[in-house]
């Protein structure tokens, strides 16, 4: 009101001007109208002024009696007001509370004196109040508590607000904790133990096993279907869930203590999907989880969320597959999609190794044979394979390994793109070469990392395997008769398999000594393929260094080095490997600048999951040979979070 009065405030002055104005101009006629008429206006112009004084008064004790009568109304409705409310001062003792109040307090009406502290617990009511309130947990009873505040006589006064919101919670509380998780089981090695072991050893093995898993079900109060003979469906309520994570699915380490006839481990991957909107998306997500499992290497469980995958166990090495029934379905698929190819371009990651290249050359040796146009894309300047890619270049190879930017000129429709050693996208040797071409396939034997590539109209993987080498030998055998590898090839392949079980060391079962085999048979020569490891007496000395300047924390050798060097990246795994040597270290770590960050180069006996710890730095691998790499970082921090991913490592495996 007050504005509007100031409002017509300049209108009245303007209408006085008139007035006065007129005024004047009747000066010019008679000198008795202008007597007469500046009269009058001088008494209206009094009169108005007048008016206008008494006028603010009034619209101030207007203003002063509402604002009474408010305040007033403001008190009687806080003390009949519907929702208990407390007011307290800064120390939070209780000044006053209104009728909803005493009966929140129930017996204890006199709480006159009391410290709010003792309704609301450790909740600061000083902090600014939450979207959704403070929860509030009273004699059993749930509340949202509100807060708000005055400033009277120059004390901080609260009212602190308490909405019943008891049955909502439960019943929210409730919702989330019977939402249904499903989880599909699956016997890794149901095939091996059903064919290795004696009839009455294999009815025994199994029947455990089965019972263990229905225990286990049966423990946390879920329902189970066997829908295959190795596979089962699960759903369990997530609060019972929750009670299987906590426990890191135990049924790992009670399946793997099953003994069967010739000592073959049993194991189960598990894969779970829980927090789904709906049983469809949750059953998907089991499935996907189930994949990412068993991708890993078995002997795990993966929990799928809309927040990523959690992991659990991956204790053992892998379990082998003796049967070769899935390397002659996928050779066939993939010998129907060269044929129906224009172009065949094969890549891998970055900083090709032996393996890699060795793979990438068996396959182009075997495409070229089926009477297709094929290449390799490699970076001829950045890779660890000089010596091989020499020796093929002058001996009938030169042309057919290009740049990958001169391959995303020749990329077609009808272009097929074989990806081999890895299923990673961003370790790839030409990202880009990858999203042009159309029609993908993944050759590879690395455990299964979150983000990998799911576009493939192939994806051969096999955690098992000792190497993509040991993959490609097996494929060439079934892609026709006119496939037939030279000594060259199989020599380019037999490298890959010794770099990457060390000589025949680690990750050896026996279908990578068969593929050997197969290898020798085709002319392969250990001793030439012995000289493709060969290094310089630099690059020895460097090693030795490296070696040298190691130090064993919590059984783990660690050694860094930041003087870089062109060949690091082949100094640093061979160091890691001679650090295993010592006695007493389950794994190796050596760390070097590289590229403005840090590089990681792990490897293991088997005792440690160095997948894992270098799986917390971003990397990933293998259980006994892994790495990572961490960007914009010193060598000194990289250090430090290598320390902790081992503490923590550690921690979880005294915890599982």
């Amino acid at each position: 009101m007050n504005k509007r009065i100031t409002l017509f405030k300049p209108i009245i002055y303007v209408l006085i001007g008139i007035c006065v104005i007129l005024a004047l101009l009747s000066s010019l006629g008679r000198a008795e109208v202008f007597y007469a008429s500046g009269a009058i206006a001088l008494c209206g112009i009094i009169y108005v002024l007048f008016q206008l004084r008494y006028a603010d008064r009034d619209i101030n004790l207007f203003l002063n009696s509402m604002g009474h009568a408010i305040k007033a109304m403001q008190t009687e409705d806080m003390v009949d007001f519907p929702l208990p409310i407390f007011v307290v001062n800064g120390d939070g003792e209780v000044l006053w509370f209104n009728e909803r109040g005493t009966m929140l307090l129930g017996e204890n009406k006199d709480f006159y004196g009391h410290m709010i502290q003792e309704i609301i617990g450790e909740t600061d009511f000083h902090q600014p109040c939450p979207e959704h309130g403070h929860n509030i947990l009273w004699q059993g009873h749930m509340y949202s508590l509100y807060v708000n505040s005055s400033n009277e006589a120059g004390e901080t006064l609260y009212a602190l607000y308490f909405v019943d919101d008891n049955e909502l919670k439960y019943y929210t509380d409730l919702y989330f904790k019977t939402k249904p998780a499903v989880m599909i089981v699956t016997i890794d090695n149901y095939d091996e133990l059903a064919q290795s072991a004696k009839e009455s050893e294999r009815s025994q093995v199994l029947s455990e096993v089965e019972y263990q898993i229905e225990q286990y079900v049966e423990k946390f109060h879920g329902i189970i279907d066997k829908v295959e003979k190795d596979r089962f469906v699960v759903m369990v309520e997530e609060q019972n869930m929750q009670g299987m994570i906590q426990s890191r699915f135990d049924i790992l380490d009670r399946i793997r203590e099953i003994a069967s006839g010739d000592r073959v481990p049993t194991t189960l991957s598990i894969g779970v999907g829980r927090n789904a909107k709906d049983l469809r998306t949750a059953e998907q997500m089991a499935r996907q989880a189930l994949d990412m499992a068993l991708g890993r290497g078995g002997d795990q469980a993966a929990v799928r969320t809309e927040n990523g995958y959690d992991f659990f166990g991956g204790l053992s090495k892998g379990v082998e597959k003796r049967t070769k029934v899935k390397t002659r379905i996928v050779a066939t698929a993939l010998s129907e999609l060269i044929e129906s190819s224009d172009l065949v371009l094969i890549m891998g990651h970055s900083f090709a190794d032996l393996d890699c290249f060795g793979s990438a050359v068996g396959l182009l040796k075997a495409v070229k044979q089926m009477g297709k146009r094929a290449f390799i894309a490699i970076n001829k300047r950045k890779n660890l394979v000089g010596p091989l890619y020499d020796r093929l270049e002058s001996n009938g190879y030169a042309g057919l390994f290009i740049e990958p930017a001169e391959a995303l000129g020749m990329v077609t429709p009808k272009t097929l793109l074989i990806i081999v050693d890895t299923h990673i996208e961003h370790i790839l040797e030409s990202a880009e070469l990858y999203r042009r071409c159309e029609t993908v396939v993944v050759i590879d034997h690395h455990r299964k990392m979150v983000g990998h590539i799911d576009n493939a109209v192939i994806f051969y993987h096999e955690p098992y395997a000792s190497s993509a080498s040991e993959m490609v030998s097996e494929l060439v055998q079934y892609l026709g008769d006119s496939v037939k590898l030279g000594r060259l090839e199989a020599e380019a392949l037999l490298s890959g398999i010794m770099l990457d079980t060390k000589n025949f060391v680690i990750k050896t079962g026996v279908r990578t000594f068969e593929a050997a085999a197969y290898l020798r048979r085709l002319g392969a020569d250990t001793v030439e393929v012995r000289k493709l490891f060969s290094s310089s007496m630099d690059s020895y000395q460097r090693r030795s260094r490296l070696v040298s300047s190691a130090e064993v924390y919590r059984r783990c050798a660690i050694a860094s080095t930041n003087t870089p060097t062109d060949d690091i990246k082949i100094v640093a795994p061979q160091a890691a490997d001679e650090l295993l040597n010592i006695s007493d270290v389950d794994a190796s770590f050596v760390m070097y600048e590289y590229a403005g960050g840090v590089s990681f180069s792990a490897r293991s006996m088997g005792a440690l999951n160095v997948q894992i710890i270098m799986e917390k730095l971003g990397g990933g691998g293998h259980l006994t040979m892994a790495g990572a790499q961490i960007p914009d970082i010193s060598l000194e921090n990289a250090r430090q979070k290598l320390l902790e991913a081992i503490d923590q490592y550690l921690e979880e495996q005294k915890q599982a």
